[in-house]
């Protein structure tokens, strides 16, 4: 059994500095992905989590069994978009945003073990949203990102600072989706103290 690796650790991705926007390049990673629309607390979005979590345990458990190769499950994330992006950092309508939940794994995860663990879970208690699930390569290259301590809602600030001022000076124009990675657990952890990377790929304008 090798020790157990924190991607969280070994990954610059996964470190950002406090309201401070910098260039990052970020490598292809895999996840665990499920698709959702709206307002992120309603019933929809929690049925989303409820399905990522026991399969990205029990893919933890059949690495550290199977290949001996044992990893702290990674934290949450999210992509986002809408017709209007406006909507995040002016009139925040989260009615209108659309989402992709996501738990990263480790490339040594295949597509077999993501399908034993799927009928694992089955087995047990099957999530509403089990089958919506896929594992999938995130492409996004050069991004830029900062973190953001502080209540979810109070995000429009930082990410006007990194849309309408930093991307632009550096001769960047946004691509892909708003990127944001929860490195506190919502339900421990008070608004005010919520550690949370905002995250946008960018390509040479």
């Amino acid at each position: 059994m090798t020790d157990k690796i924190d991607f969280k650790r070994t990954l610059g991705c996964y470190r950002a500095k406090r309201d401070a926007p910098a260039l990052v390049e970020v490598p292809d990673l895999r996840y665990l992905m499920v698709d959702g629309h709206g307002d992120p607390n309603t019933a929809a979005f929690a049925e989303a989590v409820s399905a990522l979590y026991p399969v990205a345990y029990s893919l933890k458990f059949a690495s550290r069994s199977d290949l001996g190769r044992d990893y702290v499950v990674m934290p949450l994330e999210g992509l986002w978009w809408a017709e209007d992006m406006g909507s995040f950092t002016t009139a925040r309508d989260k009615t209108r945003w659309s989402w992709t939940l996501m738990i990263m794994t480790p490339d040594w995860v295949t597509d077999d073990m993501f399908a034993a663990a799927l009928e694992r879970v089955a087995a047990k208690d099957r999530p509403a949203r089990l089958g919506d699930l896929r594992l999938q390569t995130l492409s996004e290259g050069r991004c830029v990102q900062a973190l953001h301590v502080g209540s979810y809602d109070d995000e429009a600030g930082l990410l006007r600072r990194m849309h309408d001022e930093f991307i632009p000076a550096a001769g960047m124009t946004m691509v892909g989706r708003h990127h944001e990675v929860y490195l506190s657990d919502a339900r421990r952890v008070e608004p005010s103290k919520r550690r949370t990377i905002l995250r946008q790929p960018v390509a040479a304008s």
